[in-house]
């Protein structure tokens, strides 16, 4: 088996890869519709086990069933991770039609990421075929999640577990511009800051208030002195809401902030930042809740030691395969931070992700998916 044989075989195999991100696109499943991620679980499940993998379902009662598929038995591992929920919701397939034009598919959830599972399965597909066996040393497991959009919760543990029993993780998440993976991600999270003061009438009495709307303004001037972009730091009040009439002193109010940071050590000196926060004015009491909910991965040398592999691997394909960081979170923060060497990116390469314009070139499907079964490949010697 060479890389040019898995080569040919993705490139013969384009309209398999489209029809199969097409018939997951149909499938609308908004992270939010238990009934409709089923329904997508089950077409998904049906082409899994027609690739020969071994399917097995994770039952949720408030999210849509994980599904957890494996090829091979070795008793080490190598996870291929993505999800199939999106952020769209059933009847959007009706403005964002599915639709190929000028070389790129178009529809909700193409990009963001069901094209990055078809991808995966092409790849299984390609060893299998060129290899007369899939990844014959190591057991390779597919785990798609359902609740990526909405931060894991559900399957955060199930995801963590398998990644601390993986020697790699191969996420299929979205490309950056121009193909390049993701050997860094930001750490996610927010915060929620809640101010109670003491409501007054505020024309005879305001010495007798003590206003929540001022205190809380004057906590967000702080918060900005602690945004640091060079670092890697961002900070953004998203909502503000507060007070009740422009009469009264307002007794409470409320802000909701997105905190971002690209290193542990970024994220722990933000969460101890919030946890200081003390409010400023007599009588006026402040609480803040949350923490951050996907830590950074960032660019260690295991990461690295992958993103070289991948790369090379492309090169062979004549392909310049570069690399960048994101602010965007995905699940591949999670099992970085288990400590297992993560790559992510490896998906399609488009653009729009939650966006109206949400498309793949289609071109660079069969590419990704014989380079992702290149680096498995890779893996499964070493």
């Amino acid at each position: 088996m060479s890389l040019t044989d898995i080569l040919h075989f993705c490139e013969t195999e384009r309209d398999w890869v489209v029809e199969t991100t097409t018939a997951l696109a149909r499938e609308e499943s908004p992270t939010q519709d238990k009934a409709a991620v089923d329904r997508c679980g089950a077409e998904l499940a049906r082409r899994l086990e027609a690739i020969g993998a071994t399917v097995e379902t994770i039952a949720r009662e408030e999210v849509g069933n994980l599904l957890r598929a494996t090829v091979g038995d070795g008793e080490s591992q190598l996870l291929v991770l993505g999800h199939f929920d999106t952020v769209w919701p059933v009847g959007q397939i009706k403005r964002m039609p599915i639709r190929s034009e000028a070389g790129r598919l178009h529809g909700p959830g193409v990009y963001d990421m069901k094209a990055g599972i078809a991808i995966a399965m092409l790849a299984v597909r390609a060893l299998n075929s060129v290899n007369d066996g899939i990844v014959p040393r190591k057991r390779l497991v597919m785990l798609w999640t359902t609740d990526e959009e909405r931060g894991s919760r559900s399957s955060r543990e199930v995801l963590e577990e398998e990644a601390r029993h993986s020697e790699a993780v191969l996420v299929l998440e979205p490309s950056l511009e121009n193909g390049a993976v993701k050997t860094g991600r930001k750490g996610c999270g927010e915060f929620e800051l809640t101010v109670r003061g003491v409501a007054a009438h505020a024309g005879i009495e305001p010495a007798q208030g003590a206003s929540a709307v001022h205190e809380l303004a004057a906590q967000i001037v702080g918060l900005e002195a602690l945004q640091d972009l060079q670092r890697g730091v961002s900070i953004n009040v998203g909502v503000v809401e507060g007070g009740s009439r422009p009469n009264v002193v307002a007794e409470q109010a409320r802000a909701l902030v997105d905190v971002r940071a690209e290193t542990a050590a970024g994220a722990r000196w933000l969460q101890e930042a919030f946890a200081a926060l003390r409010p400023g004015l007599p009588r006026t009491e402040l609480t803040v809740r949350g923490g951050f909910s996907r830590p950074p991965l960032e660019r260690t040398a295991a990461v690295v030691r992958l993103y070289q592999m991948a790369r090379e691997i492309a090169a062979r394909y004549g392909r310049d395969l570069g690399e960048g960081s994101t602010g965007g979170g995905s699940d591949g923060n999670l099992t970085a931070a288990v400590g297992a060497p993560t790559l992510d990116g490896l998906g399609a390469v488009g653009a729009g992700a939650h966006a109206l314009h949400e498309h793949v070139e289609i071109d660079h499907l069969p590419w990704r998916a014989a380079m992702l079964a290149g680096l498995i490949r890779r893996l499964d010697r070493t």
